[in-house]
């Protein structure tokens, strides 16, 4: 037989080779392992049915690609394998301790000794399946928030009355009776009589919760209480049922929960504002102490006390005081003082309106002022008299300009007339013009015959070159340059020459 890469009984669809038989060494009756292995194998193959169902509890569970553990009851044990094939298909994953029911086929490994069942199928019973439930429904629950502790309401201090949801006949509710009548008789107690175990009593719960939540007003309830007493894992199942935790979280007073044992757990306890322990506990959660609230009561006493006695010792000294103020021993002076003082504010304020009277008024006139001030007809006025204003600057402006011009052209003209050629004529020069208009300057300018003109400060006179006198040519005296004078010829004189009609000094 050839060995699966695991260390598990081969599969049985594998059609075995029959091994050679060993030696037996001679002896008759004597068999090896692998024949004795062998009969094992063809007994259990015709002696087992192809399929069993096997219900038992897990234990040693491992996940090794495929699932391996025993399935054990009270009186034996035995192996099981559960190929990765079958393992996808399962609807859960096995668990220690968990019941279950598989399905399979018996098989004897012969390398390793050893007897296995091969499951295909595997299923939770009794306590096993409810587990699946339970903890699916808690997972439900935490995702819809349920558990936060956010969502949790604190518990009133000092209830009115408080609703047990319980069975009447069970100790749980005698242990919170005494309980809260030995803390305080005064929290008022209003039983919910329901079944708290078997089929229907979950709905019976559910109800008694929606009972009180509706009339808790009315019954003057601030807080319930959930609780049972211990029992089996069957007897406690109604408080996980999904009716009552909804019941709980809708319930608008809080509510304390304490089921079974300590060590018991249900979902009514973990969707409740608080979960208790015992249902003792819960009483005592929830009911104040009457010896404590004596304490608290006796410090509140004496705390009002002291504040009352501060109070009257503070208010005392206030009515001493009053009663040494002048007012209170002699009224009258107090009257006469106040009225001296309603007097001289009367005056006061009567000054202070006439002074505000005339300061209104300054500022009245002020504006008026200003007013008319700024009227068209006065704004008209002022710019008609500084347009005649400068106009009259302007005037006598131009009038000094003319007059500063007049004397600069005087000035000019004086000095134009004393550097003239009029004052050269005036010392006894002239000025000789040939016939071309042109200033004679040298003899070599004219010719006999020519008439000239020789201009003299007093007139010109008018000369013919004689044809029969010699023109000497003089050198040029070294003097400034002045005007050529020529001895005047004997002629008649003409008009009186002027500086208007001298065409130059030089020509």
């Amino acid at each position: 037989m050839s060995r699966l890469p695991f260390n598990t009984p081969p599969d049985p669809r594998a059609t075995p080779a029959t091994p050679p038989t060993p030696a037996t060494g001679g002896e008759p009756g004597v068999l090896s392992v692998t024949r004795l292995a062998a009969t094992i194998d063809a007994a259990l193959r015709t002696g087992v049915p192809a399929a069993v169902r096997v219900v038992g509890e897990i234990s040693g569970f491992r996940d090794r690609t495929h699932w391996y553990f025993d399935l054990k009851d009270a009186g034996a044990v035995i192996s099981a394998v559960m190929f990765q094939s079958a393992a996808r298909k399962a609807s859960f994953r096995p668990e220690n301790g968990v019941q279950v029911v598989v399905r399979g086929r018996v098989e004897f490994y012969a390398p390793g000794g050893k007897v296995s069942l091969l499951v295909d199928r595997i299923e939770p019973v009794g306590a096993g399946s409810r587990e699946q439930e339970l903890k699916k429904l808690v997972a439900e629950l935490r995702a819809l928030g349920w558990l936060d502790p956010e969502r949790k309401r604190a518990l009133p201090a000092f209830p009115r009355r408080v609703a047990v949801v319980t069975s009447r006949t069970g100790a749980a509710l005698q242990d919170v009776l005494v309980t809260m009548n030995k803390r305080c008789p005064a929290v008022g107690v209003l039983i919910v009589d329901t079944r708290v175990q078997g089929d229907g009593s979950a709905q019976e719960i559910a109800a008694a919760i929606r009972l009180v939540g509706a009339r808790h007003e009315e019954l003057g309830i601030d807080a319930v209480l959930v609780t049972r007493g211990g029992g089996s894992a069957e007897d406690l199942w109604a408080f996980n049922e999904r009716v009552v935790a909804q019941a709980i979280v809708e319930c608008p007073i809080p509510i304390v929960a304490a089921i079974g044992h300590e060590t018991d757990t249900t979902i009514a306890e973990l969707v409740a504002d608080e979960r208790c322990a015992t249902p003792t506990q819960a009483a005592m959660r929830l009911t104040p102490s009457t010896p404590e609230l004596m304490r608290e009561l006796d410090a509140t006493r004496r705390r009002l006390a002291a504040a009352v006695g501060r109070i009257i010792g503070a208010e005392r000294q206030r009515l001493a005081s009053a009663h040494r103020h002048p007012a209170m021993r002699d009224p009258a002076r107090a009257l006469t003082i106040a009225r001296e003082r309603l007097d001289v504010r009367q005056r006061r304020l009567a000054s202070a309106q006439r002074v505000l009277l005339g300061r209104g008024r300054s500022g009245l006139a002020t504006m008026h002022a200003r007013l008319d001030a700024n009227s068209p007809a006065a704004t008209t006025k002022r710019a008609h008299e500084t347009v005649q204003t400068a106009g009259q600057r302007l005037q006598r402006a131009m009038t000094k300009a003319l007059e500063l011009s007049g004397k600069r052209a005087d000035h000019l003209r004086r000095q134009l007339r004393s550097v003239g050629p009029m004052r050269v004529l005036e010392r006894g020069y002239s000025v000789t013009i040939g016939r071309d208009g042109r200033v004679v300057r040298a003899p070599s300018d004219v010719r006999p015959g020519d008439v000239i003109k020789s201009m003299l400060a007093e007139g010109t006179i008018e000369s013919v070159v004689d044809p029969g006198e010699r023109v000497i040519a003089e050198p040029p005296i070294s003097r400034p340059s002045l005007p050529t004078s020529t001895p005047a010829p004997k002629s008649k004189p003409s008009k009186k020459t002027t500086d208007a009609d001298v065409p130059g000094l030089f020509g």
